[in-house]
């Protein structure tokens, strides 16, 4: 089995020979590809999504046009703050009171703008999960660009309460991020439940066990350090360990 790292950068050369990929700058990012609006429209069919009236998403541009269509519809959006690089780790965008087109609102720049920074306590229970991905395949397992931040999101959330064991996941890529090949991957990644490309929809077959927290002996100081909502975590777990 090849390890994340070969897989991605794979990946990412395989697009820009292909020429699927969008724009200059892929590697080190979750890769933006012609067809992610088609590969949207998709999502748009499933019950999963018409019946979600909370969204959690990604703030990566490939994943743009489903967080536009979200606050057209009136649904209302979170977005992570890149990096969770404040304690407010969150953005709040609810289409109700939005100042903004949600095609500005939904850029990271116009989310920032128009939307609000919430502490993930404030946030309402999520109905859907939208993941951006390097590579996946059809079991369900996603590779994402390295950073480890959307497990780490989902991990949060779990803590918090608003994301449960039957909250769907999703992912739009193009063609070529679908592999046919087995994944690693580790008990903090999360599997997929949908994959929507421009030309399919698929649904994952692999019934894999979703992470039920944040697993600490998987995270290094420097990354806890890193993460302020973290440092907070994991304070208040060692106060409660020293007053036991």
């Amino acid at each position: 089995m090849r390890d994340k790292a070969a897989i991605r950068e794979s990946v990412w050369s395989a697009m820009i020979e292909a020429g699927a990929a969008r724009g200059r700058n892929v590697r080190d990012r979750i890769p933006d590809f012609h067809g992610s609006q088609e590969a949207a429209d998709r999502i748009f069919n499933l019950p999963a999504w018409q019946n979600a009236r909370v969204i959690k998403s990604n703030p990566d541009r490939p994943q743009r046009p489903l967080r536009q269509r979200a606050l057209q519809e009136g649904k209302v959006l979170y977005m992570a703050v890149p990096r969770l690089r404040q304690i407010e780790a969150f953005i709040a965008l609810d289409p109700a009171i939005l100042q903004a087109t949600p095609a500005k609102a939904a850029t990271i720049a116009g989310a920032f703008r128009f939307g609000r920074l919430v502490m993930i306590e404030e946030m309402q229970p999520v109905d859907l999960v939208i993941s951006g991905s390097v590579a996946v395949n059809r079991s369900g397992i996603r590779v994402g660009k390295g950073g480890g931040f959307a497990d780490l999101e989902y991990g949060l959330a779990v803590v918090a309460g608003i994301v449960g064991r039957d909250t769907p996941v999703i992912t739009t890529v193009h063609a070529m991020q679908v592999l046919e090949e087995e994944l690693p991957r580790t008990q903090h990644d999360v599997p997929l439940d949908y994959i929507a490309t421009p030309d399919d929809t698929i649904r994952c077959d692999g019934e894999m066990p979703r992470p039920i927290g944040i697993y600490w002996d998987d995270l290094d100081d420097a990354k806890i350090m890193e993460i302020p909502l973290l440092q907070k975590l994991h304070q208040a777990q060692g106060d409660i360990q020293q007053s036991r």
